[in-house]
């Protein structure tokens, strides 16, 4: 499990080939004393241990996208939500699972990737009765 904390952190704060238009983006956001770093990669850069112990399919067509929550420098849990949108605008909801290890909590959520197109993600961080919102966009790609 603690290898699958530190792929997930650093899948969640790297900049991965699979974003070529954000290679000098920052994957965070911050509200007051709370920092949300996010990333989506294509499932095929998950171990097939990794993707099996957060029971998630491994697929060149399916991305995924992590969530994590973090105050003063400690993970904190919140209600996580989010639609991703393709060129045409149609919007496909993120069911987003918690993943709970020791000393780390993620949110994580698949999506389609059937070719390469920029999608649009709108992502809700809610932490107690407040929510927040982050919106980008970025380029995926169909895995290899």
């Amino acid at each position: 499990m603690v290898r699958l904390a530190l792929f997930l952190l650093t899948a969640c704060l790297s900049v991965t080939a699979f974003a070529a238009d954000t290679i000098n983006a920052k994957r965070e956001q911050t509200f007051g004393d709370v920092t949300v770093y996010y990333n989506t990669f294509n499932s095929t850069f998950l171990t097939p241990d990794i993707a099996k112990s957060v029971e998630q399919a491994r697929s060149k067509n399916l991305g995924m996208i992590n969530v994590s929550v973090i105050k003063d420098g400690k993970p904190l849990m919140a209600q996580v939500s989010g639609t991703v949108k393709d060129l045409t605008s149609q919007i496909v909801p993120l069911n987003f699972r918690q993943i709970t290890e020791k000393g780390a909590i993620y949110y994580i959520a698949q999506y389609p990737v059937p070719q390469t197109e920029i999608r649009t993600f709108d992502i809700k961080v809610q932490i107690g009765d407040k929510i927040n919102t982050i919106n980008f966009n970025q380029e995926i790609f169909p895995g290899e």
